[in-house]
């Protein structure tokens, strides 16, 4: 079918309080436990007797107190004395998303991972199959709760921009349509700090001049927002009026290279948690790479901050590679040097160089470590390969030390 002349359909699908609800359900069906975070003040967070670490998720019941992603254990206790915290369980809510995306692949011709709870499904071209795309996203998204557990928000547009904006509509478990023709009623009348991009700071700035709600920026001068916040403006005035010519990427890429980005689904603002989403793409990148029978020799991390600042960074190796923690140790190294302390919105690790060879520079002291590795992620395709992708989850071999 030829579908460069069908009307775009995008879906945008968001997993609700992601982290806490994997954990939740983990911990009520697999491990036994009475009660259901999801149903008290909870979140997860940091250590809660040193009060250190910030939250990276919380309860509905936990929202009611003001309770915010990313703000300091000590504050959100401050709000909610009895809040319980339980610390993050990386490897878990991995293995939670690759479920998640395992079943988008089941019904959408393509899906891109959009970061680790959330997919953009292009169903252009689907009618046949779903002949109402409206119902058969509420059959999806039933779907997803009763075979995984979790509830999720499924947002249906035309361009990925008003798909992810719809998405974010009254939550959970919803979804909601906006289309070109529902702009005006349903976009415009936002905040201006609900607009994907703008944060806290710029939401300020145009406060400053007079910009209140998304459709007073999406009819102020252009060349006004240019003056101000030239390039990121000019992004954000797109957006506001809808306009969003990104496609969905099919992660797919010639051997020359291979890449994987998330856009985080909060500011991380702390190291360790950024180092963790490394990984989670690290593990991406190595299954694909070794997939191809392929041999990377450099790669490159770019890291995009809240004020859509971006900064990138590559390294040549010694020695080509496809091994999982070589990459992510590779990336960790240029995240540390590049990254300045501004809350972080996006990460992407590229490599490139690749060849269907291997060669090494040896290392007496690395060789065995090195070998180890290569056979333990063999192993892991292998069964992968056989039983299906949460068929079995890695231990985060080289996982960062916390330090909350």
């Amino acid at each position: 079918m030829n579908t460069t002349s069908l009307k775009p359909l995008i879906f945008h699908i968001d997993v609700n309080s992601a982290f806490l609800s994997w954990e939740a359900f983990y911990r009520t069906n697999i491990l036994g436990e009475v009660v259901d975070l999801r149903e008290i003040p909870s979140a997860i967070g940091g250590d809660k007797k040193s009060r250190h670490g910030i939250i990276l998720a919380k309860s509905t019941p936990a929202k009611k107190y003001g309770i915010e992603t990313a703000e300091p254990i000590v504050s959100a206790l401050k709000k909610c004395p009895n809040l319980t915290i339980v610390p993050p369980n990386h490897d878990l809510y991995v293995k939670c998303s690759n479920e998640f995306m395992e079943l988008l692949r089941v019904y959408a011709p393509v899906v891109e991972q959009y970061s680790i709870d959330e997919a953009f499904l292009d169903m252009t071209g689907t009618s046949k199959l779903y002949n109402d795309p409206i119902a058969f996203a509420y059959e999806l998204k039933n779907e997803i709760k009763t075979k995984l557990g979790f509830t999720v928000n499924i947002g249906i547009s035309e361009n990925k921009l008003l798909a992810k904006m719809a998405s974010d509509f009254e939550k959970p478990d919803k979804v909601h349509t906006l289309f070109p023709a529902e702009i005006e009623t349903k976009l415009w009348p936002l905040p201006i700090g609900d607009l994907f991009f703008v944060g806290p700071s710029t939401a300020k700035k145009l406060i400053d001049l007079g910009i209140y709600t998304i459709g007073d920026l999406a009819n102020t001068d252009i060349n006004l927002i240019k003056a101000h916040f030239k390039k990121h403006g000019e992004v954000i005035w797109n957006y506001a009026n809808g306009r969003d010519t990104m496609d969905i990427r099919k992660n797919h890429f010639a051997n020359k290279g291979y890449s994987h980005d998330i856009t985080l689904p909060y500011d991380v603002m702390d190291a360790d948690t950024a180092k963790h989403f490394l990984l989670a793409i690290c593990e991406t990148l190595g299954a694909r790479i070794r997939a191809d029978k392929a041999y990377i020799g450099v790669v490159a991390v770019t890291i995009l901050d809240n004020e859509f600042n971006q900064s990138s960074k590559q390294i040549s190796l010694p020695s080509s590679t496809d091994v999982t923690e070589k990459i992510y140790m590779e990336a960790c190294k240029l995240f540390d040097t590049l990254w300045t302390g501004q809350p972080i919105r996006l990460l992407s690790v590229h490599t490139s160089k690749a060849t269907s060879q291997e060669y090494q520079q040896i290392n007496m002291f690395d060789t065995e470590q090195y070998e180890k590795f290569s056979k333990l992620n063999s192993a892991i395709d292998s069964i992968r390969n056989k039983y299906g992708d949460k068929s079995i989850q890695r231990a985060s071999l080289m996982e960062s030390r916390r330090k909350e």
